[in-house]
């Protein structure tokens, strides 16, 4: 066969366990008799070896794992020596662009690292960590973690125990988060790559001139054989009348709030509108959400949009359902909110704290010249991608917020790593694969699923059936005196197969991916209830929800099963 020489890369292989010159010339014989490499050279003295290789017959792993099939050969690194071809005949800057610098961003710079790469990472907006680490994640979940600290100091769930509140230095709680933020920033992102010898970090704003051209700030240009946009998202601003002009906060602006608000309005009942709610009432701020729909967490199934809200309720919160925001306007005493329900009643009420604005999220894919060459979007605004990452443009990736794929951390990370191994490994398979994906919403009690639900499974026309425990029924709960929420399965009622599952429950989080690795793995329903699940836990709640299909459990004595 023929080998097209505009195919041909190069690379540099750093081979440990040589002991002389003929370790050598057998790991040379051994290289030239592998599929795709024309040309091999290995160099004993200087510990490295060349060959000269066509991508489309071996990749670098396939290369490495040919080596290590020996008993003491391995190669340690290997860097790739030549860029890819241009489609002037010259050479591309760089094997990989990335634009974005959060989750997606360096999951990806890290497996091109492994690959030997050479990749630019251009970053805009944020600071390096993206979302996550800066404005989302991190900073709400160590802000509810302390807001929790003072709701306990304040409450007890056990009538023995009279707390006696709590003292909150709130400019201390705003320093101390974000001491975290850069901390973890520092580790987790900028630390990791420090060392890299392939990856180059640079800073601004990145534009597509063409489909292998990126132009940063409107001046210099780098070309790239593949790229990956991983430019996240922001939070989306309903077009309201005044609502720009009053001034508004999102989580990233009030996240820095060092002063605590008196009070707050939330526009939006989603997971970010309650998270928020719940933080901010627990330090001491009075809270109210406006939600057009007529629940919160209107994804999810009323009952659970019951008895969270409920709960919220408890705790103080108001909560209008129903009511859609007309006007904004800015007075001596506050911002007049103006707004109306279903039925046409109008209604104004004032807030003399902040607006938040929780309304969802859109991805970042202005000014990026997408139109330019050929991405595509989907109805939602994001860029469309296939299971391997791919836009409309084949040699043109996206992961991240701005993909249109579930907005998780860990699945941008996710997303990046397959977006390199589809890019870069010929005979990479992994695809995306979200149908056991566990979620986690971090109110209290908190949220958290996997699968489909009810509602899902009707649609789909699949016989399914349902079992639903209280954590009254639930040992570990009634030790603790704390039974709010729920368990819930969701099985199919012919193969007793997993569907899916939904746990409200404090720290239901801990419990999902028991569930999700029951569905992965085909384990049976009644399979989980014959299982030993160690007693006084919250996960033999699982145990019980699959009893609960063919038992009564209020009649089974403690452990029985």
């Amino acid at each position: 066969m023929t080998l097209s020489e505009s195919n041909m890369q190069t690379a540099q292989l750093e081979i440990t366990g040589m002991t002389c010159t003929h370790c050598a010339v057998t790991i040379q014989q051994l290289l030239l008799r592998q599929p795709g490499i024309q040309e091999a050279r290995v160099d004993f003295a200087e510990g490295k070896g060349w060959v000269r290789f066509d991508p489309q017959q071996i990749s670098p792993d396939q290369i490495r794992q040919a080596v290590a099939q020996t008993p003491t050969y391995r190669v340690s690194r290997i860097t790739l020596m030549q860029q890819g071809p241009a489609s002037d005949g010259g050479t591309y800057t760089y094997r990989l662009i990335i634009i974005g610098g959060g989750s997606a961003a360096f999951a990806a710079a890290i497996r091109a690292e492994e690959l030997g790469l050479e990749t630019l990472m251009i970053n805009d907006a944020l600071p390096i960590g993206g979302t996550c680490v800066n404005v989302g994640c991190v900073p709400s979940k160590t802000l509810i973690r302390t807001a929790e600290a003072a709701f306990h100091a304040r409450h007890s769930f056990f009538d023995a125990v009279r707390p006696r509140g709590a003292d909150i230095d709130f400019p201390r709680v705003i320093h101390d988060k974000q001491e975290l933020v850069e901390s973890l920033r520092q580790k987790k992102y900028l630390d990791v790559v420090s060392d890299f010898e392939h990856l180059k970090i640079i800073s601004g704003h990145a534009r597509l001139a063409d489909a292998h051209t990126v132009v940063v700030n409107d001046g210099e240009s780098y070309t790239g054989e593949k790229i990956l946009l991983a430019t996240g998202s922001r939070p989306r601003i309903p077009d309201i009348p005044g609502l720009k002009e009053v001034g508004y906060l999102t989580n990233r602006s009030l996240f820095e709030l060092e002063e605590k608000p008196k009070s707050l309005t939330i526009m939006g009942a989603g997971y970010i509108g309650c998270e928020i709610a719940m933080a901010y009432r627990r330090l001491g701020v009075q809270v109210r959400i406006i939600e057009f729909t007529d629940r919160v967490l209107r994804s999810q199934m009323p009952d659970i949009s019951a008895e969270l809200e409920h709960w919220m309720r408890a705790e103080g919160i108001e909560i209008w359902p129903n009511f859609r925001a007309q006007r904004f306007e800015r007075t001596a005493e506050g911002i007049l909110i103006h707004g109306t329900f279903p039925d046409g009643r109008y209604h104004s009420f004032l807030e003399t704290g902040y607006v938040v604005v929780a309304t969802g999220i859109q991805a970042n894919v202005e000014e990026l010249g997408l139109e330019a060459v050929g991405v595509q979007l989907a109805g939602s605004g994001h860029i469309a991608v296939n299971d391997f990452m791919q836009t409309s443009v084949p040699h043109i990736y996206a992961a991240g917020d701005v993909a249109d794929t579930p907005a998780y951390v860990y699945t941008a990370a996710y997303e990046g790593k397959i977006a390199v191994n589809h890019a870069f490994l010929s005979d990479s398979q992994e695809k995306l694969d979200y149908r056991v994906l566990p979620w986690v919403i971090f109110t209290d009690p908190q949220v958290a699923g996997v699968g489909m639900d009810e509602a899902q499974a009707e649609r789909q026309g699949i016989p399914y059936e349902v079992g639903k425990l209280p954590l009254s029924e639930i040992p570990r709960a009634l030790a603790a005196r704390d039974t709010r929420g729920f368990i819930k399965l969701i099985r199919h009622a012919e193969t007793d197969q997993l569907l899916g599952a939904r746990v409200v429950a404090p720290e239901g989080g801990e419990l999902i991916m028991t569930l999700s690795l029951a569905m992965k793995y085909h384990i049976p329903v009644q399979e989980l209830a014959s299982q030993l699940f160690p007693y006084l836990t919250l996960q033999e709640g699982i145990k019980l929800a699959a009893l609960a299909f063919s038992k009564d459990v209020h009649k089974l004595s403690c452990c029985a099963s």
